[in-house]
Order: structure tokens, then sequence, then C-alpha cells
């Protein structure tokens, strides 16, 4: 595995997109042609699946230097209802310009912080999409909560309005590797958290972890995982971090490469872990997720309705997912938007009656195609293109660039169909590179993703 690890090793996307943002066209993408596919989209889908809303709340009292989320970082909590008042207007142009109410299977609070707003105003939040919407008959509202500042009341007041999963940062238990990180939480903290979670009823209650931080050594990491299964979340994250200095900042650039677990060191790291996790009953779901038996991610992996999108790993499918706040991104299926950044553009955009997009990419037929099968890669680690309508015309370029790794006893390639064996679970990502007929075509001159390993 080691002469595996350093052959694969190479900087690869994450695939919660394809195309991947930094191989959107914006060249042919306007505001007016998003608008066009979301209504087609919606119409097409709204009433047999309902729609997923992500509403990304941005505000940190802090800043974690592993994070490569956007925020903005502020002890100012009278930003707050500015804040939700923007993006409830902001829901209230997409409805208007919808054909019909619309119905909500999927809603997730990401940041930022969601849990620097206080109950009362996250509560008012919800109340205010559904003054403008409906709950599907099975629906899931998740969010995510920091164990240093989630109290008893948050999670009450979500779980009253609709919530039943919640995912809390962890990220590792070392004092040192904490202090690197800049996110200092003790273990009594997660704990008081998980337990009131489940307290109030939450039926899927999720731990992050990360391996490959500063400082890190398997020592912490088996440490980590030790204390986790304590707690017996329902599902984990336990996935690599993403050391990319060159665009998220300062905050990553606090530490140096040489302080970083080295490729192998990462993989050990995650086989422990990996093994610690099946000792008490998760399984591996997709790439770098972990669920029980009891778990609903692990009941779609079984019955193949398992999902992927910018969210990350998802229940269910939806057709149509908007993203409502700064920077969030929304996808019509046949194509991508991308919210404005700046939180002061984005406020004069919405109160000026215009949807605050900035860039987007319109799929054409062939990126349709190559995004179903690098959804079946990531989410069922097999594709089949046994239909002609699965054929593209890079499909044996393909393949011709996965004999290498067929050869290695990492993937199975028949007439028809891809599958990853176990063995290669690792390199998914570096599977559906092969895939990536655009990174292919244009060779990034820059850096643009973190390692795949």
């Amino acid at each position: 595995m080691c002469n595996l690890v350093q052959k694969y090793n190479i900087p690869g996307p994450r695939y919660t997109s394809y195309p991947t943002v930094p191989y959107w066209n914006d060249a042919t993408f306007s505001g007016k042609q998003w608008k066009e596919t979301l209504v087609k989209s919606f119409k097409e889908s709204n009433q047999k699946e309902g729609i997923s809303l992500y509403i990304h709340l941005p505000f940190c009292e802090s800043l974690c230097t592993f994070c490569g989320c956007h925020k903005r970082i502020t002890k100012r909590h009278e930003v707050e209802t500015p804040y939700i008042n923007t993006v409830l207007k902001e829901w209230q142009l997409y409805c208007d310009m919808l054909p019909e109410r619309p119905i909500v299977k999927e809603l997730h609070l990401g940041g930022g912080t969601p849990t620097f707003f206080t109950p009362q105003n996250l509560q008012e939040l919800i109340r205010g999409v559904f003054r403008k919407a409906d709950r599907a008959a099975t629906y899931e509202f998740s969010f995510e909560g920091h164990p240093n500042n989630t109290t008893k009341e948050h999670l009450q007041s979500l779980y009253d309005v609709g919530f039943r999963r919640v995912s809390f940062g962890v990220q590792d238990y070392n004092e040192r590797v904490q202090k690197a990180i800049h996110r200092i939480q003790p273990f009594s903290n997660v704990k008081n958290v998980t337990q009131w979670a489940r307290e109030i009823g939450y039926t899927s209650i999720g731990h992050d972890l990360i391996f490959g931080l500063p400082f890190q050594t398997l020592a912490h990491v088996e440490e980590t995982i030790l204390k986790t299964k304590e707690l017996l979340p329902d599902r984990l994250a336990f996935y690599s971090y993403a050391h990319v200095p060159w665009i998220k900042g300062n905050g990553q650039r606090g530490y140096k490469d040489e302080d970083l677990p080295k490729a192998t060191e990462k993989r050990e790291q995650y086989e422990k872990g990996k093994q610690l996790l099946a000792e008490v009953g998760y399984t591996e779901i997709g790439m770098d997720h972990f669920a029980l038996e009891s778990d609903n991610l692990k009941k779609a992996l079984d019955e193949g309705a398992l999902h992927r999108n910018f969210m990350g790993y998802t229940a269910s499918k939806t057709q149509v997912m908007i993203g409502l706040g700064v920077s969030s991104i929304s996808d019509s299926w046949y194509s991508f938007a991308q919210n404005v950044k700046s939180l002061e553009e984005y406020n004069h955009l919405v109160f000026n009656d215009i949807i605050p997009i900035y860039r987007g990419h319109i799929l054409t037929q062939e990126d349709r195609i190559i995004r179903k099968h690098i959804l079946n890669l990531m989410c069922r680690l097999e594709t089949s293109w046994s239909n002609k309508n699965e054929e593209f015309m890079q499909l044996a370029e393909t393949l011709n660039r996965l004999q290498e790794m067929e050869l290695d006893g990492l993937i199975e390639i028949s007439p028809s169909k891809l599958t990853v064996l176990e063995k290669g679970r690792p390199f998914v990502r570096n599977v559906c590179m092969a895939f990536d007929t655009l990174l292919h075509q244009k060779t990034p001159q820059t850096r643009l993703f973190s390692m795949t390993v």
C-alpha cells in the first residue's frame, strides 16, 4: 500500500460536483440561463421529489485554521438579524420566480458556525423559509453545531422546527493539534452536546473527524477514535485535511509543510481509524464517511439511494438544490450557480431584487453523462455504460487512462462496467479523475486541489 500511496497521491478534486468549480465555463453562463434551467428542473421534480435547501451562515467568533469554508470572523452578534432578513429576502426572490410553492425535502444549515446565531434567530429563519414553502412527506433537516457554543436550547429549538440530524465538528482531541488548528474544545463539551441531542430525540448524530492535521500522529488518531467510540455517534465523517494555503490564506500559513504528516502516515491514520470503527459496527460509506446500521445513510447505501452534492453525502436525491446566503452554490442538475462571496455585495444585490449569483456553469449533455458516472463511483464504487446513453466521446481514452490502476489491482473493468475493488477504495478520487475529461483537456498550471491521499 505504501508504494501505491506514493504513486497515486496527486492533487485532485473531491467531486462534490462535475464539472468541478475551477472548470466551470463562465463564458457561456448567464443569470437568465440559470433561472431558465432552474424553473425547468423545478417543474420536472418539485411534486415528485421536492427540493433541497442549503443555507450558509458564515459567522464565526474565531478562525479555525484547518477550515476551508467561506466565513466572516466577528464577535458582533448584532449581525444576526440583518443577515437572516437578507437570506429570507433572497428566498423570496426565488419563490417569486418558481411556478408553484416549493416542497422542501432536505434542509441543511452550514457555515461558518450556524450555532453562532441565537436559538430564537435560527427558529425565525426556519419559520421564515416555511412561510413560502411546504415540507415533503418525508423530510430531513440538519445542521452543523460547534461543541463549544451549541446549547441545549439550540438543540431543542431546532428540534421543535423539524431538525432530527446534527453534526458536531470534533476534528481531534489532542491538545497540541487543537492549538495548531485553533480549535480548543475538550471531550466533555462534545460529550455534553451529544448526550443532549440524544435526550431531546435527534435520530442521527454525527461527528466530523480529520486526519492529516498538523502535528497529528497515529497515536492521536487512535485516542480520538477511542473517545468517539465511547459516545457512538450514528455517523462519522473521517476525512483528510486539505492543505491549500495558496487558496485559504493566512490561516493555513500558520504551520509549515513539515509539520504535517506525510502521505503514508496519513494513510496509516485512516486505516487505523477505519479498523477501530469497524470493530464497533461502523460501515464505510462512499469516501471518508461511516455509519452505524441504524443510520439512514447506511440504509440509503443498502437501497442504492445514496447521493452526493455540494453538501457531501446525503441519504436521498433531489434534482434541485438551492443555496441561500453568501458564497452558497445552487444546482438545477442542468446548471450550477454560485452566490457572491462578499457580504456587502450580497446584501446590496438582494435588496435591489437581484439574485446574487456571480458565476456558474451550464452543463452540456456530455457533462451530465460524465457527472452520472462520477456520482456512481463516489456513491456505489461502480459505474456502467451498458446503454448507449451512458457512453460519451472520450470513454475509450478514459478506460485507457485506467489501465494502470487495473494492473495495480485497484479496479476491475469489464466490457461495459467498472468496479472499484476494496484495495482501490482509498483511490476513488483518482478513478474519478480518469473520467474528468475537462481536467485532462486543460491541465492546471497552478495548484487548485488538495492531495488525493
